[in-house]
């Protein structure tokens, strides 16, 4: 009888679950709910209040409508019975982070603080802590804090600490109410078993922990803010759990929302980016795991800790037990392409799409793949929501050069996906710099699946082949193998991810590889690249921070 595992990837929009059958990681059922409150950038649900520019919240019913609608569905139309699902994984975009009462209650769901912002989710894009970030930075190099080289040099607004000072800064009765600030990942699976568990992967990437050190020492959250001496032992937690292992089984409730049965294993939580990692069947150093959506994560996997100057972290076994897990991010790859679709194509190409019954994206990609490098003149900065990867800096802007009254939408919008892909080749020439191997590159996500021609641009730009995973959910699948790994092999499950890895992960036969013609001219477009990269990213010319700075005055003086 076939055993099989459910992992639940929570993205940035929606939330999806994918039911594998555990002996092969084939996918055999698959469910998407689009979370019902999105992306909360405006104004607060049901309260009309308005929020400031670089705000994204959350409602985390949302998360629970997800079990309750997505779990269900896959055993629906797989005809898959309870009994033979021996385990649940999830994983989360994070930093997304909530405060709670002890007992799990998250603040934005009682009456008295449904009209308080910081009662909130804060999405992994929330980037109003920025000031928050770069005191934090500050005080921990003048402090001669060692963390600080395990995070490139910066902490990023979009961690978890950065938040949590934002919410003592500007809302302190926040602060003093909660009793547990967490990573929504950990939330719900606390919903999900009764217990309160915290993933090492998170601790370690987002929330400045570590295996041997742990978190800073007290002196530093008091050099911070001395009311947050005791954060940690008060409102977060010293036990930490390993990724892989067991966090509980479903309780009562829980398996009632999803058509369960209690007492299902359900693995300690992860995050989408590096549960993905294994489920394309990297278990090995060299090869950079890229996850592209609305944003993508560069993920390696190293021997021993080499320093990497601008990189989100590295964190011992965050990945890969027995590896050095290093992180890269783009803040905004996925988001601009659709950003430029909604806001900048004329309705003459909209009339054309519908026409033809395709999107707009699907006919910007088709009349981009006709260009040739180089051809429009263009070259682009893919700051459009900050740069996260190597100069962690929010307050960076979107940058076009080269337009004139011929430049076509087609050749805007290739340039701006050639962006993403020079943007990518920093991150890889840096790690390659500080003794960090990239020899092979896996894209993974939604957009890979998508376009094809992003992937032929990535390869030319990168010099490299291109490989993507035979998963459609690569997360999901990743998820659902640390479900089985939670089950163990007395339920039909596995006793490592290596073992998880070596049977339920594959790879497509398919193939991108370098055009060295193509390569030639985006060699000489990446110099350029990188003379405005560096320009207006460190220091030539301020002028995207003194214009991002003018807008919110103005916007607050509304």
């Amino acid at each position: 009888m076939s055993k099989y595992s459910i992992g639940v990837d929570f993205g940035s929009e929606s939330g999806r679950a994918v039911l594998v059958d555990v002996s092969d990681g084939r996918e055999v059922a698959e469910s998407v709910l689009l979370y019902p409150h999105g992306v909360i950038d405006r104004t607060l649900p049901s309260t009309g209040v308005s929020l400031p520019p670089d705000w994204a919240l959350q409602d985390p019913s949302d998360y629970i409508e997800v079990f309750r609608s997505t779990i269900p569905e896959v055993l629906r139309t797989s005809g898959v019975s309870p009994d033979d699902v021996i385990g649940l994984g999830i994983d989360f975009t994070a930093c997304t982070m909530l405060p709670t009462r002890r007992d799990g209650t998250p603040l934005c769901l009682l009456p008295d603080w449904r009209a308080e912002p910081h009662a909130w989710v804060k999405l992994w894009k929330h980037h109003a802590a920025q000031p928050e970030a770069n005191e934090l930075n500050r005080i921990a190099a003048e402090g001669g804090f060692s963390f600080l080289a395990r995070y490139g040099g910066k902490i990023s607004s979009e961690w978890m600490i950065p938040k949590i000072w934002q919410i003592l800064d500007e809302a302190p009765a926040v602060y003093e109410a909660a009793d547990r600030f967490l990573e929504a990942a950990d939330w719900v699976v606390w919903r999900l078993t009764g217990s309160e568990t915290r993933n090492s992967c998170t601790a370690g990437y987002k929330a400045i922990w570590s295996k041997r050190e742990g978190y800073p020492p007290r002196e530093f959250f008091r050099s911070l803010d001395p009311r947050m001496e005791d954060l940690v032992d008060r409102k977060l937690s010293r036990k930490i759990s390993n990724i892989g292992d067991r966090a509980g089984g479903l309780t009562a409730e829980a398996a009632a929302w999803t058509g369960l049965l209690p007492g299902t294993a359900v693995a300690v939580a992860n995050v989408d980016a590096h549960v993905t990692v294994p489920a394309v069947g990297v278990t090995r150093p060299g090869t950079m795991v890229a996850i592209m959506g609305t944003s993508t994560c560069h993920m390696v996997l190293g021997e021993g800790e080499k320093p990497v100057p601008g990189i989100c972290g590295y964190v011992e076994d965050g990945i890969i037990p027995g590896y050095t897990g290093y992180e890269a991010g783009q803040s905004c790859v996925g988001d601009h392409f659709a950003w430029f679709a909604r806001t900048c194509v004329p309705a003459a190409y909209e009339r054309e799409a519908e026409s033809r019954g395709v999107s707009t994206l699907e006919l910007l990609e088709e009349k981009a793949a006709r260009l040739r490098p180089g051809e429009s003149g263009l070259v682009a900065l893919d700051w459009w929501n900050g740069n996260r990867t190597v100069l962690v800096d929010v307050d960076l802007t979107g940058l076009l050069v080269g337009m004139t009254l011929a430049t076509k939408p087609e050749e805007t919008y290739r340039a701006l996906m050639e962006a993403t892909a020079f943007g990518t080749r920093v991150i890889v020439e840096t790690l390659r710099a500080h003794g960090v191997a990239v020899d092979r590159f896996v894209a993974a996500g939604g957009l890979p699946n998508r376009s094809p021609l992003l992937m032929s641009i990535y390869a030319d730009v990168l010099d490299m082949e291109i490989r993507l995973p035979a998963a459609r959910q690569a997360p999901a699948l990743g998820s659902a193998m640390f479900g089985a790994v939670a089950a163990g092999v007395s339920a039909g499950g596995y006793d490592t991810i290596f073992s998880a890895a070596e049977r339920m992960a594959r790879l497509r036969d398919e193939v991108y590889r370098p055009d060295p013609d193509r390569s030639k001219v985006y060699d000489a477009l990446y110099t350029e690249y990188l003379r405005l990269h560096d320009h207006f990213g460190r220091g030539g010319d301020d002028i995207m921070k003194r214009l991002k700075a003018l807008r919110l005055r103005i916007r607050g003086n509304a």
